[in-house]
């Protein structure tokens, strides 16, 4: 598939994002993306809206999901692209993923209670577009209400990443599984905003041989989250294991995110972009 302006990793209110999934799509065709993929996490349900919108403008529309998947202590993205959403191995999975999110949230409540931070849980509420996926940005968007913080970005570092008070492990999919899920479904599978994670260089290169050893194709070589020295690092990456290159914003919405949907920075030319296999 040809594409001048892709955007293959956003969110909608059926995740953690602030526009519903048509909105997402309008302000995608606004911006002059010409492919899109909703990524929304461990949830396919915002598909059809978004299809259907995108139909209505003109714009070229492929399936979507981020899963979260446990690697040791950390928790990983691994995008879904162009796969059949009805498939019944990858719907099962991500239900088995999302089981727990409410209990986890509760927890969360919980032990920003203990130090001094109540209602949390409630407060998460009134920011969540999905009852069944109730994730720590809608606890972030609380505690940016009530100024325990400044912004999102600060609740994360001082309440819910790991070692803060805030944060609750939670048990995710398996490496092995996400990419059986996505890949029984036909779709290809990519590595989500590797410069996120708060690993080591060698660390995060044994990430990449897993998911290289494992038949995953991708890497967001260019994430809205990053520079341009992580982008010249991943594009290293992507030749070296002969990955797929793919490109994104990881839109949430307008008031939050660092990069807006469709303004992400080009792939290096001579990457293989994960949009021709699609």
């Amino acid at each position: 598939m040809l594409a001048s302006n892709p955007d293959l990793h956003c969110h909608s209110t059926v995740s953690d994002g602030l526009l519903s999934p048509g909105e997402v799509v309008t302000r995608a065709a606004a911006h002059g993306v010409d492919l899109l993929a909703l990524t929304d996490h461990d949830e396919l349900g915002g598909l059809d809206e978004a299809r259907r919108a995108a139909a209505d403008v003109g714009l070229p529309f492929v399936n979507g999901v981020e899963i979260s998947v446990s690697w040791g202590e950390l928790t990983l993205h691994i995008v879904g692209l162009g796969f059949d959403a009805t498939h019944p191995p990858l719907v099962r999975g991500l239900a088995q993923v999302r089981q727990g999110r409410d209990a986890r949230a509760e927890r969360m409540g919980e032990a920003l209670a203990e130090i001094g931070i109540r209602g949390a849980y409630e407060g998460a509420l009134k920011y969540v577009g999905n009852p069944a996926l109730v994730s720590r940005s809608h606890f972030a968007r609380y505690l940016v209400e009530i100024g325990a913080a400044r912004d999102v970005k600060g609740v994360f570092d001082h309440y819910l990443v790991r070692g803060k008070p805030g944060y609750v492990e939670h048990e995710w999919a398996r490496l092995e599984d996400a990419l059986d899920w996505i890949h029984g479904a036909g779709g290809l599978a990519v590595i989500a905003h590797p410069g996120r994670y708060r690993l080591s260089g060698d660390e995060l290169e044994q990430v990449f041989k897993r998911f290289h050893d494992l038949g995953g194709e991708a890497i967001e070589v260019v994430s809205g989250s990053q520079g341009r020295d992580c982008t010249l690092g991943f594009a290293r990456v992507a030749r070296r294991y002969g990955f797929l290159a793919s490109r994104a914003s990881d839109f949430h919405g307008p008031t939050e995110s660092v990069t807006d949907i469709g303004r992400a920075d080009p792939l290096p030319d001579d990457l293989t972009p994960v949009w021709s296999r699609l």
